[in-house]
């Protein structure tokens, strides 16, 4: 594993900006419960990419070019992932009718658990990953299959149908409404979770799952666990905000699970690319020197490691916005009548 060993301080940072801005977020501008508006949400989602792209900066001034496009890379795959499971969030919200008022307690206190499931995961993966190096090439077709299934039918979450669901309320006690902000409450002396606390249970499952998918995708640029952790937290830290963003115009970027499908499918093939390398070397036979049998020892001693971050990045941030694009120029059937008509 090709990883940098980072000081302690520097982890002492990371924690100290994340935490800082949590505090600001919820002790501070959203201490009471509001639904946000539009201004507030646009100002926080500058506020929370700004700050990954500072934290970026940092990393580049301590590390160097390689390792902050490593981040940006990681940062970019990770938001992106995300904002589409804002999407999974949206029809889990509507399914249960939460005021919007709640909404943001339960996106927090979901990103606040997820800072610590996905610590433990991207460590047990990274682990695993050095001690078992093909793993990855597991992580790359499974990334294929993600991103092929992606490319069809959308089977979406259905609520109404979730293990979780019948689990949660077969072994917890469910009220069957909302207390305020409250998860539990007491009824007749018995402790009992409201609905708010079972839509938690719900956001957070859906996010374990998400990660299933993103976290193998990261580790097809990077196995360097302060890069994959840090993009991975920065990118998720500002859901909250971009889920209000996101509201009133969930069904405008239908082209963006399209472009996702590609970046997976994208990083697959290039998680497997050193085992078909290390399978055509062997068909050649260590008596070939020609130019391509060259060029395949090269890459697989990782001389062309700083292009293919390169090429990796421009990808990314390629597929995504030409996604954007084409959603913006060709909107969702039935989207333009409906907008002439209001």
């Amino acid at each position: 594993m090709n990883a940098i060993e980072y000081p302690f301080w520097v982890w002492i940072t990371f924690f100290a900006v994340i935490l800082a801005a949590l505090f600001v977020d919820v002790g501070i501008v959203n201490r009471r419960s509001h639904a946000p508006t539009r201004k507030e949400t646009l100002i926080w989602s500058v506020v929370w990419v700004s700050l990954a792209f500072a934290f970026d900066g940092f990393i580049f001034s301590q590390f160097g070019g390689h390792k902050a496009k490593e981040f940006l890379t990681g940062y970019l795959i990770e938001l992106s992932l995300s904002i589409d499971n804002l999407f999974v969030f949206l029809l889990i919200f509507g399914y249960f009718k939460v005021p919007k008022k709640y909404q943001h307690r339960v996106l927090f206190w979901g990103i606040f658990m997820a800072l610590v499931m996905r610590l433990v995961m991207i460590f047990a993966g990274a682990e695993l990953v050095e001690s078992f190096h093909w793993v990855l090439y597991i992580f790359g077709a499974f990334l294929i299959y993600t991103g092929i299934k992606m490319f069809g039918d959308d089977q979406g979450f259905e609520p109404e149908e979730s293990t979780i669901v019948r689990l949660t309320t077969k072994f917890i006690p469910i009220s069957k409404g909302y207390e305020g902000e409250k998860f539990l409450v007491r009824v007749g002396g018995k402790l009992t979770g409201t609905l708010l606390l079972l839509v938690l249970i719900v956001i957070n499952v859906a996010d374990l799952v998400f990660a299933v998918d993103s976290i193998p995708a990261i580790f097809g640029i990077t196995t360097d666990r302060f890069i994959v952790y840090t993009s991975n937290i920065f990118a998720i830290l500002g859901l909250r905000t971009f889920f209000f963003l996101l509201v009133d115009m969930a069904e405008k970027f239908h082209f963006l699970k399209y472009g996702l499908a590609f970046v997976l499918t994208f990083i697959g093939v290039k998680m497997l690319l050193p085992l078909a390398a290390e399978g055509l070397i062997m068909v050649m036979g260590d008596a070939d020197h020609s130019a391509f049998a060259e060029f395949l020892r090269r890459y697989l001693h990782h001389e062309f490691e700083q292009a293919v971050i390169n090429i990796s990045l421009g990808i990314v941030a390629g597929a995504i916005f030409v996604a954007v694009i084409l959603s913006l120029i060709f909107p969702p059937k039935g989207r333009s009548d409906t907008s002439h008509n209001t």
